[in-house]
């Protein structure tokens, strides 16, 4: 299986051809000698290494390692010295090697279902973010909702040495993602959670959110709304879905649900289907980005008028949404929050070096933005929190 991991950090090793330098005086007060070119050349042509490092700082292999792991405390000048060394001949630690060593290689993994949807963009962008500031590289690959690609990811990132690892888990039913799997290694899994409760969990307000904004469109009265979705086989489409329909329920409406809405040839199928019944939908609510994609280029393609024959709301925010004609009305959920609170939840447990029995489960609330789809007549957004 051909894996494909993007790596973002320290840049890789280049070859450099070092000239003299000199050393910082010894605690004697003499000079270092000045190492030559000649002195150096193999050097030149393959990646340094701790060897080259501690033979031009003029120390042993242990100082300059001890140096690098920062585990035993070494002298100011002898530490100098190597960090000059380091730096002269562009040495990179070897990540994997440290990890066989025991010692921590300040890294770790995301996997994501894809990259195409802004969502995730987001909650990448919002981990990189955190990872940075702890000193870590991050590996990124996705595994198109495929849970065996999923697990043969996971077990890629393991090999790998990360020390923890970040998952938005493909298909809860059928997510082979288990703390067997990770052993001590910690692991989040966000905006969707995993069958094992050991493993921490950061959601969001799926299904409160979802009712929230059915319940709007009812009280602009509307009496037909359809719910537009992707697989319901995924945990945020089903808890979506399960919001709406209790809202629809509970005003004594039929539930007219459509799942697998997969691409905008679909959705021009099915909503041109359902404007020709006799009952037509009023409103339509979607169930992620990428649906709101679809059934707005449906809805242009069939020539319908946002709000004046189909009022609108979609689940999830995104650029764009305040600049549409009619401004979108949304369930804005936290994409960067959530990325950033998972990031640091992992980071705990790196420092704790914790694997509990029974994980954490944070929920982050959600926003109704009520723009002008909807039927509203604000000029500028109204947020209900």
């Amino acid at each position: 299986m051909d894996l494909h991991l993007w790596e973002f950090g320290q840049g890789g090793i280049r070859q450099v051809i070092p000239g003299e330098i000199e050393l910082a005086k010894t605690p004697a007060g003499k000079s270092a000698s000045k190492i030559r070119k000649r002195a150096l050349a193999p050097v030149e042509h393959r990646k340094p290494t701790m060897s080259d490092v501690a033979r031009l700082a003029g120390v042993g292999t242990m100082t300059v390692s001890r140096v690098l792991s920062g585990t035993v405390r070494v002298s100011a000048e002898t530490t100098q010295r190597v960090q000059t060394a380091i730096e002269q001949l562009k040495y990179r630690p070897n990540v994997l090697a440290r990890a066989f060593r025991g010692q921590r290689s300040h890294s770790i993994g995301l996997i994501l279902p894809y990259l195409y949807d802004p969502f995730f963009a987001g909650c990448a962008h919002a981990v990189t973010t955190v990872a940075r500031e702890h000193g870590y590289s991050i590996l990124i690959t996705t595994s198109d909702e495929d849970p065996d690609i999923e697990y043969a990811e996971a077990d890629e990132m393991l090999q790998r040495h990360v020390d923890g690892l970040l998952v938005i888990p493909a298909r809860i039913r059928q997510s082979r993602l288990t703390r067997s799997l990770f052993g001590k290694t910690p692991v989040v899994a966000f905006d969707r959670p995993v069958p094992d409760p050991s493993i921490d969990t950061v959601l969001v307000q799926n299904a409160i959110g979802s009712r929230r904004i059915t319940e709007h469109l009812i009280e602009h009265g509307h009496r037909h709304i359809t719910f537009f979705a992707l697989s319901r086989s995924l945990f945020t489409i089903s808890t979506r879905f399960a919001g709406y329909r209790r809202a629809i329920q509970d005003a004594g409406l039929e539930v007219c649900p459509i799942f697998d809405c997969n691409s905008e040839e679909i959705a021009v199928q099915i909503l041109k289907a359902k404007m020709e019944q006799d009952t037509p939908p009023t409103a339509v609510i979607t169930s992620n980005t990428l649906v709101t994609r679809y059934i707005l280029g449906a809805i242009s393609r069939l020539g319908l008028r946002i709000p004046n024959d189909l009022a609108f709301a979609g689940f999830d925010d995104f650029d764009l949404a305040e600049f549409t004609s009619p401004p979108l009305t949304v369930v804005r959920q936290p994409a960067q929050e959530m990325g950033r609170v998972a990031a640091n939840l992992l980071f705990d447990r790196i420092a704790r070096g914790e694997t509990p029995h029974t994980g954490n489960r944070i929920v982050l609330p959600v926003e109704i933005v009520l723009r002008r789809s909807c039927g509203c007549k604000h000029r500028t957004p109204v947020v209900i929190h």
